[in-house]
């Protein structure tokens, strides 16, 4: 991270050499490099390329050869696959399925009724820290809190509109559609069959009509003239 000869940057190798400090640590109490808040870039650069590792005697020799694999500078001779660990005499005993099915009860299981660290980090994690790590679970269990809550508000809301649904929905009905429309067609459909002798009657009458009002004045004329004859014989005889 801080000597990286990539253009890229550095790579996944570098939690190979973060496993190698955090195995060093849980088995010596401290880090393998003496390293402070206030130490810069280039004294840390500098140290891992000039300090030594040392380990105690008491380790056994596989196990000193594998944190030395771990702990390599040089990325490109540092173990930094599994295939790697898999293969190393150190490591020949080990059941790998089991350790990758998470199978395996870990060495030491730490209680949960007290604290498992120095007081000092978790005090100064709390004053430091915008979001402390033993608060996690608390941070943890209110998200997942607001999480169903927000769920269970946003199911009470698409049910109220899948409610509103149903009720403004109406469903349509072809076959009372094709009723209405039938009984709409019905009046029409008689004007239009309607009896043709009905029709030739009401035709015979407008025909007959005129000729009878011309017999009836015909019939007046003659009268009138008959009077008028009458009327002048009078006329005469007088």
């Amino acid at each position: 991270m801080f000597n990286s000869r990539r253009e890229a940057g550095y790579s996944f190798a570098v939690d190979w050499w973060s496993l190698g400090v955090t195995a060093y640590e849980l088995l010596r109490g401290r880090r393998p490099y003496h390293i402070r808040s206030s130490t810069s870039s280039k004294e840390i650069t500098h140290m891992f390329e000039t300090a030594i590792v040392t380990y105690p005697s008491a380790w056994s020799q596989e196990m000193v050869s594998l944190l030395k694999k771990l702990l390599e500078p040089n990325p490109d001779q540092r173990f930094s696959h599994l295939s790697d660990l898999q293969s190393f005499p150190y490591m020949n005993d080990m059941n790998w399925d089991a350790v990758l099915q998470k199978r395996l009860p870990p060495g030491f299981t730490p209680s949960k009724g007290r604290l498992n660290c120095d007081p000092t980090f978790e005090l100064e994690e709390m004053i430091l820290e915008s979001k402390p790590l033993h608060k996690k679970k608390k941070r943890l269990a209110k998200k997942e809190k607001e999480m169903r809550k927000c769920d269970s508000s946003e199911t009470c809301l698409l049910q109220e509109h899948l409610e509103s649904v149903q009720k403004e929905f109406i469903i349509f009905n072809r076959e009372k559609v094709k009723r209405n429309f039938n009984t709409r067609q019905a009046p029409l459909a008689s004007e239009q069959t309607k009896d043709p002798q009905e029709e030739d009657g009401q035709n015979n009458n407008l025909e007959n009509g005129p000729h009878q009002d011309g017999g009836k004045l015909a019939t007046g004329e003659t009268r009138l003239s008959h009077l008028g004859n009458q009327t002048d014989g009078n006329r005469q005889e007088k």
